[in-house]
C-alpha cells in the first residue's frame, strides 16, 4: 500500500536535448528555420520583424502598426481576413513587443494554399484603413485613461521612465496627446520600410511538409521584394540610479511597488547564474521575498522578481502591491532580504530546491515542437545559438554558495535600484515627484 507520509523517491534530471532547426534560405535571402514533427497535426508559421524606429524613438507608431496589420487589405476587409481565418479552422494572431513584431499563423498543411496568400497581402497589400485606426485610437485613448487611475500601472509607467530614460523605446509610454498624434501617412510609411524580407526571420514549426516549404518559398521567396535597406541602432539609455521615486494617492487602500535597476542581458556570461539567483530571491513561489512578505508577514499576496532581457539592455525588477499601512515595513524587508543574500551564503538545501526547479521547468517547458521552437527563438532574436542552454544548465547545476553570493554583490544593489511608489508611505526618506 501507498505510504503518503513518505514522499516519492526523486532521481536527478539528466541531459536537456534540444532540437535543431533545418536552416534554408529563400531566393531573396529570407532565412527560414524549419522545426518538423510529424506526429504533430498543426504547422506554426511564425514571420518576424525588427521594430523600425525613427529618431524620436516612439513605440507607440510601432504597436499601432501590429493592431492594424489585419484590418484590411487591398482585397479584403478585417471581417473577411477574420471570416476566412475562422472558415479554415486556422488562428492568426499579430504580437508587438520592445524589439520586435510578429505575424503567427497556426493551420493544417491542406489550407496553406488558401491562406498563406491571404498572409502574403497582409505583409504587402494592408490598407491600414482610417476608419480602423479611428476606432482603434479612440479604444485605446479610453483603456489608458482608465490605466491612469491605477497605482501599479503608474508604478510600471515610472519604472520604465527612469530605469530607462523617457528620450529612447524602452522608456516612453504612451499618453492620451500622443495617440491624437498618431497618423495614417506615418503608419503606410512605417509599414513599407518595416515589412520586408531583408528585415524578416521566418520559424516554421510543426508537421512542415516539403509541399508547404514549396508555397512558403513561391509566396515569400521570389517575388517578395525589400523596397530599401532596413538600418537598426541601439537606443541611447539614460537610467538614473538610487532614487526613491513617490507619487502620494490619498485614497489608496494598496500601495503598488517597483524597485530594479539595468543589468545584464542573456547574452553575457553571467545571465544564468543572475537567473538562479534571481529565483532563489524572488522568482517562483517558494522564493525569500515570498516566504518573508507574503507568507510569515501578511503583506501582500503575491510578490516576485525577474530579470529581463532586451535586445539592447537588461534589468532587474522587483514588483507587488500592498496595503499601505505596510508600505514601509515592506520596503525594509526586502532590502533586508537583498542584504541577506549578499552577506550570508545560501543552505544546500535551498540550493538544490532551486537547482530541481529551473531543470524542471526548462523540461517541463520542452512539451512539443513549438517549445523547441520557442526555445531557439529566444536565443535569435539575442543573436545567440542553442550552445547558450549548454551554458546556462551547466552554470544552474554548478552554483555554489560562495558563487551565488558573488553573484548577489555584482548585481543586487539596493542602494542602486530605483524605488517607485505608488500610494503612500510614511517613510521620511527625501523623495522626488514623478
Amino acid at each position: 500500500m501507498l505510504n503518503r507520509a513518505e514522499a516519492p523517491v526523486s532521481n536527478p534530471i539528466g541531459d536537456i536535448h534540444l532540437k535543431s532547426p533545418k536552416v534554408l534560405s529563400f531566393e531573396n535571402g529570407l532565412p527560414v528555420y524549419v522545426f518538423h514533427s510529424p506526429d504533430q497535426e498543426l504547422v506554426r508559421i511564425e514571420w518576424i520583424f525588427n521594430n523600425v524606429f525613427n529618431e524620436d524613438e516612439n513605440p507607440l507608431l510601432n504597436s499601432s502598426l501590429s493592431a492594424l496589420l489585419k484590418e484590411g487589405t487591398k482585397n479584403y476587409s478585417s471581417a473577411e481576413i477574420a471570416d476566412k481565418v475562422d472558415f479554415y479552422g486556422a488562428f492568426l494572431m499579430p504580437e508587438y513587443g520592445f524589439d520586435i513584431t510578429s505575424l503567427t499563423l497556426y493551420t493544417l498543411n491542406k489550407h496553406s494554399a488558401v491562406l498563406l496568400p491571404l498572409i502574403k497581402e497582409i505583409l504587402t497589400e494592408s490598407t491600414l484603413p482610417q476608419k480602423e485606426l479611428d476606432t482603434y485610437l479612440r479604444n485605446n485613448k479610453q483603456k489608458l485613461q482608465v490605466s491612469l487611475q491605477k497605482n501599479d500601472y503608474l508604478a510600471r509607467k515610472a519604472f520604465y521612465k527612469h530605469v530607462f530614460g523617457t528620450g529612447n523605446r524602452y522608456g516612453k509610454t504612451p499618453s492620451v496627446e500622443e495617440y491624437d498624434q498618431i497618423t495614417r501617412p506615418d503608419l503606410v510609411a512605417l509599414y513599407l520600410k518595416q515589412f520586408s524580407p531583408s528585415n524578416c526571420r521566418l520559424i516554421v514549426s510543426g508537421n512542415v511538409s516539403e509541399a508547404l516549404l514549396q508555397e512558403l518559398s513561391q509566396q515569400f521567396g521570389r517575388d517578395w521584394i525589400s523596397p530599401q535597406t532596413v538600418h537598426l541602432s541601439a537606443p541611447a539609455l539614460t537610467p538614473d540610479k538610487g532614487q526613491l521615486v513617490y507619487e502620494e494617492k490619498a485614497d489608496a487602500i494598496q500601495s503598488a511597488i517597483r524597485i530594479g535597476m539595468p543589468s545584464i542581458s542573456r547574452n553575457h556570461v553571467d545571465y544564468p547564474a543572475l537567473q538562479f539567483v534571481n529565483t532563489l530571491f524572488g522568482g517562483f513561489f517558494g522564493s525569500r521575498l515570498m516566504r518573508n512578505i507574503r507568507e510569515e508577514k501578511g503583506y501582500t499576496y503575491s510578490i516576485g522578481s525577474a530579470v529581463g532581457t532586451l535586445r539592447y539592455a537588461g534589468f532587474m525588477t522587483i514588483a507587488t502591491e500592498v496595503g499601505v499601512e505596510a508600505t514601509d515595513a515592506t520596503l525594509v524587508e526586502i532590502q533586508k532580504e537583498m542584504a541577506i543574500l549578499r552577506t550570508e551564503l545560501a543552505t544546500e538545501e535551498e540550493l538544490n530546491l532551486v537547482k530541481n526547479y529551473l531543470s524542471g521547468s526548462m523540461l517541463g517547458s520542452l512539451e512539443s515542437i513549438f517549445s523547441h521552437a520557442d526555445k531557439f527563438k529566444n536565443v535569435l532574436l539575442s543573436d545567440m545559438d542553442l550552445v547558450y542552454y549548454d551554458h546556462y544548465m551547466k552554470e544552474i547545476n554548478a552554483m555554489t554558495p560562495e558563487k551565488v553570493r558573488e553573484i548577489a554583490l555584482q548585481y543586487l544593489d539596493y542602494n542602486q535600484m530605483i524605488k517607485i511608489v505608488v500610494g503612500k508611505m510614511d517613510t521620511t526618506v527625501l523623495v522626488s515627484e514623478l
